[in-house]
């Protein structure tokens, strides 16, 4: 949308006079950046494979934000992902020769469960007890870390580290790169299968959300909560289903993750994915087909934070987009108006 752009544009502008102030070449900086996450097929890549999570992420916030249910809670539902998935490997679940057709499409349904499962508590509590979900989600998140961590340095660990054993070789998303014996510009290209995942969910969410009547339901459940009573909606159920839709897809996000990229459960799994995917569904209007685009945008910022001094730059550009996203909708949402007041004799 033009608040979009125009608040990316604010921001980079922004961002630049800081670089300025403080003695740096923004020109030069943004460059480096640019390059950085793009300057040839292969670094692009790479750029998309962070856009993966970023996007599924992007999704679950936009599903959730469309029926006024500020789901805050997407990192925690993330982390949540990722055990599910390691959760299938620790407890051999199957033998160790099982087919990686079987092996991955469990783990990424068990990430999906306890994503959904991991959100639908705040639902309830929301559906049931009307409990702030804001604050619900976000306390969320600190037991979902914490949980993590236990498993992590306790009962998976490898050998004292905080990190679990790598997983087999059955366990992996199928990369481009596993397919360089036969296909040889493919060596070294880490795009995984999530990149599918990601398409898919897209287009579904975007036909719910816009072309069915549950899609229907939850527009006018967030827009006018009265009207949709009136005509017989199950608003309390309808917010229960919409939590576990969207956990779901962040807990997809997390299972994707650790099964494409990391391929161990480890505390450093994610760079704050659940609350960049907040940004990203606001900047894509919260329609899904938008938020691949946005996606691979914030992707090139974590990407180039890799590669840049100070390491700090991409993040505070993520800030800086916010606080302007933020302005942009209050301004075109609110109109101010100004008057004086006469005082009568």
């Amino acid at each position: 949308s033009s608040v979009s752009l125009s608040a990316i544009i604010v921001a980079l502008l922004i961002s630049g006079l800081l670089i300025r102030i403080v003695g740096g070449d923004p020109i030069r900086a943004f460059s480096y950046m640019v390059n950085a996450a793009f300057g040839n097929p292969t670094l692009f890549l790479d750029t998309l494979v962070k856009a993966i999570p970023l996007t599924l992420v992007g999704l679950a916030c936009a599903l959730a934000f469309k029926m006024k249910l500020w789901n805050l809670g997407a990192e925690g539902q993330f982390f949540l992902g990722a055990f599910g998935a390691c959760a299938v490997v620790q407890i051999h679940l199957f033998p160790e020769n099982t087919s990686a057709w079987i092996m991955i499409p469990v783990m990424m349904i068990v990430g999906m469960i306890l994503g959904a499962i991991w959100a639908g508590i705040a639902g309830y509590l929301k559906a049931k007890f009307n409990v702030n979900e804001i604050i619900s989600t976000l306390m969320l998140n600190y037991i979902a870390v914490q949980w993590n961590n236990f498993f992590i340095f306790t009962v998976w660990s490898e050998r004292g580290y905080q990190m679990t054993p790598l997983f087999p070789r059955n366990a992996w998303l199928p990369r481009l790169a596993d397919f360089a014996h036969q296909i040889s510009i493919f060596r070294g290209i880490p795009l995984h299968l999530g990149l599918v995942f990601v398409i898919l969910a897209s287009f579904l969410l975007w036909w719910i959300l816009f072309r069915s009547k549950w899609g229907y339901e939850i527009n006018l459940i967030g827009d006018n909560p009265k009207a949709a009573r009136y005509v017989g909606i199950n608003i309390p159920w309808n917010i229960i289903l919409v939590m576990m839709l969207s956990g779901a897809l962040a807990g997809l996000a997390g299972a994707t993750e650790i099964s494409g990229v990391v391929h161990r459960l480890q505390s450093a799994i994610s760079p704050g994915y659940g609350y960049t995917g907040i940004i990203i569904a606001w900047m894509a209007n919260l329609n899904p087909l938008g938020i691949l685009p946005i996606s691979i945008l914030f992707g090139a910022l974590i990407q180039a934070g890799h590669e840049i001094q100070p390491a700090g730059i991409p993040k505070m550009i993520q800030g800086i987009l916010l606080v302007c996203l933020i302005a942009g909708n209050l301004i075109v949402h609110y109109r101010v108006n100004l008057f004086r007041k006469v005082q009568e004799n």
